[in-house]
């Protein structure tokens, strides 16, 4: 098999969430432990960093990754999903898996996996620490795929834990309260190491602080002592911070809700140096990394710029919890008129998203190419239900480009709602 049919295969013969749902949860570590197992505890050859969350994970990941390399470090960094390739979840000091690689493991390996069945994402996981060790890599910034406690990431002993934040987002897996969900997430502590909490509420803290107690791990959390005095969108792009240890920062990353997430990475790194965690990471490193994380990692559609009059902007956020930042960061834009390409899948809390919608915007409904997408129509119903007034295009690109012929020089277009609106839209030929 070529590239493109071994990921087609990796996408059909596994049960893929990203495509199916539920019906791709597997809940338990057993398949993970076997695979862990042929391939010699991979993850035992290099330190690591475990991310979890609901929202924010992928840019903490993405800068933490970015600032230890430019510290010099070799590091991977395992994140989910991809937007345009797959290879875009395994990386070494940016450089995405080759697809040589990928071919190989599945011819090599597919004699030992198959039987067991496993979910795309428990052979995805595999495949990254064995990757990593072979790149011999120094340390690598593990994102969690869904949960914590049952994740099949979570086999690793990591030197720091963070916990970026919690909101309602796949609650038929982690619960239907916020409790409930902290409690997924805090079964990424392990005993004796620190973790960090980027964001807390009254119902998760007491969740997080009797898991740290149990493990005996020193739980720091960022709002205690934050590092972020202030946060200031530059008008060339990217915001401007003050911070309590590392003075002024540019940080590359334009979305509101970043305030929070570099609170929480710079209280990461704060802990890292004084807990000794690592060699000390130094201000040039930190100032570095936050500048370009993208160019040094890769990352994509956080408050993406992808359109100069009229100013188009695409971003992943997809559950409340995201858009009670973005709805309001959309509605701040100097604009004649917004234009918004919406589309949702369907474990999400579609009302809820809808009601914090900006009601004076021309809307262009839409859907993502997913088996788990809602149709254009019905989320135009939803629209119409929440008195958001618009037009239905099936085909993200092509709503994309209806909103663009609509628009004047001054308009502002975002697109998004999912994260496979913001995957079809840069997986688009480009003009």
């Amino acid at each position: 098999m070529n590239y493109e049919q071994t990921v087609e295969y990796l996408f059909n013969s596994t049960p893929v969430f990203e495509h199916v749902g539920a019906s791709a949860y597997k809940e338990g570590l057993s398949n993970t432990k076997a695979l862990d197992e042929h391939f010699g505890h991979p993850h035992r050859l290099f330190k690591t960093i475990h991310v979890a969350g609901t929202n924010g994970k992928g840019s903490c990941s993405h800068t933490l990754a970015a600032i230890l390399q430019h510290q010099g470090y070799r590091v991977g960094l395992y994140t989910s999903p991809h937007l345009v390739d797959f290879r875009e979840r395994i990386r070494v000091n940016g450089k995405m898996i080759s697809q040589q690689r990928v071919v190989d493991f599945v011819e090599k390996e597919r004699g030992f996996f198959e039987p067991l069945h496993p979910s795309f994402f428990e052979l995805t996981t595999a495949l990254a620490f064995l990757y990593f060790a072979e790149q011999k890599v120094d340390i690598a910034v593990i994102e969690v795929g869904l949960g914590g406690r049952l994740d099949c990431t979570n086999i690793i002993s990591p030197l720091l834990g963070i916990i970026t934040n919690i909101s309602f987002d796949h609650t038929q897996f982690l619960g239907d309260t916020l409790a409930k969900i902290a409690g997924e997430k805090a079964g990424i502590i392990k005993h004796g190491v620190p973790i960090v909490i980027g964001e807390s509420v009254d119902e998760t803290r007491p969740v997080f602080e009797a898991r740290a107690h149990d493990m005996q791990a020193p739980a720091i959390f960022a709002e205690d002592e934050p590092e972020v005095l202030s946060s200031v969108s530059d008008p060339k792009g990217g915001r401007n911070y003050a911070t309590r240890s590392f003075g002024c920062l540019h940080g590359e990353l334009g979305g509101d809700y970043q305030t929070r997430n570099m609170n929480t990475v710079l209280v990461a790194v704060r802990t890292i140096n004084h807990r000794h965690l690592l060699p000390s990471i130094p201000l040039e490193a930190v100032r570095a990394g936050m500048a370009d994380v993208c160019e040094a990692t890769g990352l994509l559609g956080r408050w993406q710029k992808i359109h100069t009059r009229p100013t188009a902007v695409c971003d992943t956020g997809h559950n409340p919890g995201g858009w009670q930042y973005l709805s309001k960061q959309i509605t701040s834009q100097k604009a004649q008129t917004t234009r918004i390409v919406f589309g949702m899948v369907d474990d999400k809390d579609i009302d809820a998203v809808m009601e914090m919608l900006p009601k004076n915007a021309v809307y262009y409904w839409t859907q993502p190419t997913s088996k788990r997408a809602f149709p254009a129509e019905k989320v135009a119903q939803k629209g119409e239900a929440h008195h958001l007034c618009g037009k239905t295009i099936r085909d993200v690109d092509a709503a994309y480009r209806q909103a663009l012929s609509e628009a004047s020089p001054d308009d502002f277009i975002f697109i998004g709602g999912s994260s496979y609106v913001v995957a079809d839209l840069l997986s688009r030929e480009q003009p």
